[in-house]
């Protein structure tokens, strides 16, 4: 019995001494700030009793984040490329991670400091973009779709063609980045999204230059928005955010359409000049903490790669035909590819080229303003002159009287 007692205290003497090991690893972290850079609705943050995910984070760890947004991956690109910019965690796509590991802008992270990394499913392992699982750990899955309010297109659409139907000029929304609207264009073509054929890119501009004049406007995060309020019919988009949308207004759809779909894994990285590491390590782990990552997931509405949170019964998308579609209405996918610089640079260029053209009833409404700013100018151009010929000729006058005299 005294062994026992004996094995028994020792045991509890070896986990005591452990505790405050743990606590004093924390402890040495609280009070460092990591900077976040995230998309923009992309975090649980306490809205509409959700769990503020970061506020969490800082009440457990004592690690401050300050949490910035970006809307496309080529502006986190540039951000990071800018001098003087520094940040602890970006979240990038596939294509984009390929990019900055090329570019020697990742670190690899030390996978000791997140045991949380056990939860990740295989099958988002070792994926082309970061093959050997050193710079980056798997955040949400998604695939892009066609939302569209039911009651303002007649019927249910099954092809990207819709988004070009004159009879919903005005209605419209686009992605307000190359990548996602050229790939809409080239799987109308029947093309690769990565493509590297210069002449298939300038006949998907072309195809995105007769859809321009149908257009409401090219958006991001304001097809929230937009979507919700019936402002706008029809929008491309993320098959999680349409969850959020149509929870908001059940008048909304979601369809994959047939000629195929960009399927994507968002990642959390740590950039080359990262100055808090270890805390950014912290946070990762965290974010796969299965009580977070549930509430995560519920409030992103995406599908998530952490395999405990599939499990739970708090789980309020298991089994969602939109995130987890069954094998028989899978539709077909495909991965965007970081693309070679001449590609890039040929991209980046017929997207400002489209951007900058002006629409026929742009154009007429500008060319009106400018007509009334002429015919303004104009008037205060003539009463400015007669002002100053009856000044003058007043003048004349009083020298003359006075000359007289």
């Amino acid at each position: 019995m005294k062994r026992i007692v004996a094995i028994l205290f020792a045991v509890v003497l070896v986990f005591s001494m452990a505790v405050p090991a743990l606590a004093a690893d924390a402890s040495d972290l609280a009070g460092t700030t990591i900077n976040v850079y995230n998309w923009g609705e992309y975090i649980s943050d306490g809205s509409e009793g959700s769990m503020d995910i970061n506020a969490e984070f800082t009440k457990r760890t004592g690690i401050k984040v300050n949490y910035n947004n970006y809307d496309t991956n080529e502006n986190m690109y540039a951000k990071l490329k800018s001098d003087g910019v520094s940040f602890d965690i970006v979240i990038p796509s596939d294509y984009m991670i390929e990019r900055l590991i090329d570019e020697d802008m990742l670190q690899k992270i030390d996978f000791s400091n997140i045991p949380n990394y056990k939860y990740i499913d295989a099958k988002y392992k070792g994926l082309y973009f970061d093959p050997k699982d050193e710079y980056s750990v798997p955040y949400n899955v998604g695939m892009v779709g066609l939302i569209y309010n039911t009651k303002m297109v007649k019927e249910a659409p099954t092809s990207w063609n819709v988004m070009w139907d004159e009879q919903y000029k005005g209605k419209v929304l686009m992605f307000d980045n190359p990548r996602d609207a050229f790939g809409i264009a080239q799987k109308l073509l029947g093309q690769s999204f990565n493509t590297t054929d210069e002449a298939e890119w300038r006949a998907a501009a072309d195809k995105l230059k007769v859809q321009k004049p149908i257009l409401q406007g090219y958006v991001m995060d304001d097809i929230f928005r937009k979507m919700e309020s019936g402002e706008a019919a029809i929008a491309p988009y993320y098959a999680g955010d349409f969850i959020t949308m149509h929870s908001n207004n059940p008048d909304l759809a979601f369809v994959y359409p047939q000629e195929g779909v960009n399927i994507f894994v968002d990642s959390i990285c740590i950039p080359k000049n990262a100055k808090n590491k270890a805390a950014a390590e912290a946070y990762i782990n965290f974010l796969l903490d299965p009580d977070i990552a549930v509430e995560n997931a519920n409030y992103l509405g995406y599908a998530t790669p952490n395999t405990a949170v599939l499990t739970r019964e708090d789980y309020e998308l298991k089994g969602n035909e939109y995130l987890y579609p069954e094998d028989q209405k899978m539709p077909k996918t495909e991965y965007f590819y970081n693309l070679p610089q001449k590609t890039l640079t040929l991209m980046t260029d017929l997207w400002s080229e489209l951007k900058a053209s002006q629409n026929i009833e742009a154009g007429e409404e500008q060319k009106t303003d400018y007509t009334w700013l002429y015919v303004g100018v104009g008037a205060v151009v003539v009463i400015a002159a007669a002002v100053i010929v009856y000044k003058v000729v007043k003048k004349k006058k009083r020298d003359f009287e006075d000359a007289e005299d």
